[in-house]
């Protein structure tokens, strides 16, 4: 019997560490979650039903972000109820930090892959995922002196 994993993401650069992990999608009864943008509508042909969406917003948006954040942690526990992954895996970044906290309420290994993009500081997500995850893997050996706990495994590319 395979494995249940979700692999979430927001968009962007995150989205794109995480589907370079798409060879392992078989492997596993997989689900993905990200955050819906005009730019990202195609992977619902490509993934059909493996696929749910979150409300896109950052932080840049002040003014509708804590509503976003609190809709999103809200469709985030129904996704994760109608999903129930043993396993999520994760590349960031706030779209993450909800369905990792549920996850690990309610029993799921956390394994958190900190960003390409940091090679001397920390991602916000990374700290506030850190002390939770089960496996927190960083790409760049300097992330070691700031993640001493962390597993390098080295470029996602």
């Amino acid at each position: 019997m395979k494995k249940n994993v979700m692999f979430i993401s927001s968009t962007g650069g995150h989205l794109n560490e995480m589907l370079q992990l798409e060879k392992l999608f078989d492997k596993y009864d997989y689900h993905i979650v990200t955050e819906k943008t005009k730019i990202n509508l195609n992977l619902k042909n490509k993934y059909k039903n493996k696929i749910d969406f979150l409300v896109f917003g950052t932080k840049d948006f002040m003014l509708t972000y804590p509503f976003k954040l609190l809709y999103n942690c809200f469709k985030s526990l129904y996704i994760y109820l109608k999903v129930h992954p043993d396993y999520i895996i994760t590349t960031g970044a706030h779209t993450a930090g909800p369905m990792c906290c549920i996850g690990k309420i309610f029993g799921s290994k956390i394994i958190y892959i900190e960003s390409f993009a940091n090679i001397s500081s920390k991602t916000i997500t990374g700290k506030l995922l850190y002390p939770i995850a089960d496996m927190f893997i960083v790409q760049w050996e300097s992330m070691l002196m700031l993640y001493p706990d962390a597993v390098y495994g080295g470029w996602i590319f």
